[in-house]
């Protein structure tokens, strides 16, 4: 027996009757020989970490936009904490750890540069809509292919939304999304001088805890005690409530308030930046243009091309395209 088919054993042993089995898988858009090492989504977890997509989110906004400070999340720092919580509880539910951690680590790779305010920009401009879970799941097979199980897709594409994904491992990466960026944008907000912890309305406290660390523990607790009595991924009702309305706080507080004005420039530079490629479609490089050749709109295509950026690149692209330049006298 190969190491895999070792793993893929011992997966039976190992995990709950109703996890996701490897060995089960409803295979990928095109066969390929199976890992002798690897199971099929350990193999999709590393595409996904050796891809450009993945080292491109360690330049992508998360809430604050070009930050000063060193310890703001960015869209990488957030998918590694999204796949850390959501391994935790995998493990405590005996769920499948490589798929929850290939769903986590591929979630956000569609999403824009400058955070949600590009993906509003793009999603007001293009006649398509633009929907970064959607995005992400474009990008992974049609932008950069990396011919990932059909699991994993479901599971990035379902992360948001009103459709639930089809495994137990891709509906668990609903919670620890939520679990992660209304904990994690609250620390920043607080780092930030927008917000202070006693702020925080004390019913949210009292049910979810003082701290950010307690806040985690309780949340992440409240799904593995759901899924442990009911077999199902979901949470107890009072804490998803408690969670929903730390949410609510969070958009009165920081995503529609200080960083409107931040928010607003970002949506301006994405939309200036689609209109000209719009009318300048040859200055996409040639990898996008081909895109059109299979049938893409030439909107969806520069929607491609926008969203790949990181935001230092769409900030000097804008820069280079749109501000006079220094006369230089030769």
């Amino acid at each position: 027996m190969t190491i895999r088919e070792q793993t893929e054993q011992l997966e039976h042993q190992i995990l709950c009757r109703w996890a996701t089995f490897a060995d089960r898988s409803a295979g990928r858009q095109h066969a390929i020989e199976p890992c002798p090492i690897r199971t099929c989504f350990a193999r999709d977890r590393d595409r996904i970490i050796h891809s450009k997509a993945f080292r491109r989110l360690s330049n992508k906004t998360q809430v604050f936009i070009s930050p000063e400070g060193d310890h703001y999340r960015t869209r990488l720092t957030h998918t590694l904490e999204v796949s850390q919580i959501a391994r935790t509880i995998a493990r405590a539910l005996r769920l499948n750890e490589d798929l929850v951690e290939a769903i986590a680590l591929g979630h956000d790779l569609g999403h824009t540069p400058l955070g949600h305010a590009g993906e509003r920009a793009l999603n007001a401009v293009c006649p398509e809509g633009f929907r970064h879970n959607a995005q992400s799941v474009r990008m992974v097979s049609r932008i950069e292919p990396l011919n990932l199980s059909r699991e994993v897709l479901d599971g990035i594409g379902c992360h948001t939304g009103p459709k639930r994904a089809r495994t137990p491992e891709g509906r668990l990466i609903h919670y620890a999304d939520r679990i992660a960026y209304v904990n994690h944008d609250i620390d920043d907000a607080i780092r930030a001088g927008i917000l202070a912890e006693r702020e925080i309305p004390r019913d949210i406290q009292k049910t979810l805890g003082a701290t950010h660390g307690q806040r985690i523990d309780t949340l992440v607790r409240a799904v593995i005690d759901y899924g442990t009595a009911n077999q199902e991924v979901g949470m107890a009702p009072e804490a998803e409530q408690a969670m929903l309305a730390l949410r609510r706080f969070l958009f009165e507080r920081v995503y529609d308030g200080q960083s409107a004005e931040q928010d607003a420039r970002a949506e301006w530079m994405l939309r200036t930046l689609y209109n000209y490629y719009i009318q300048n479609f040859g200055a996409l490089p040639a990898a996008y243009r081909r895109l059109e050749q299979d049938g893409d709109s030439r909107e969806r295509i520069v929607c491609d091309y926008l969203a790949s950026m990181t935001d230092r690149y769409a900030i000097a692209c804008c820069k280079d395209l749109f501000l006079p330049r220094s006369w230089n006298r030769t």
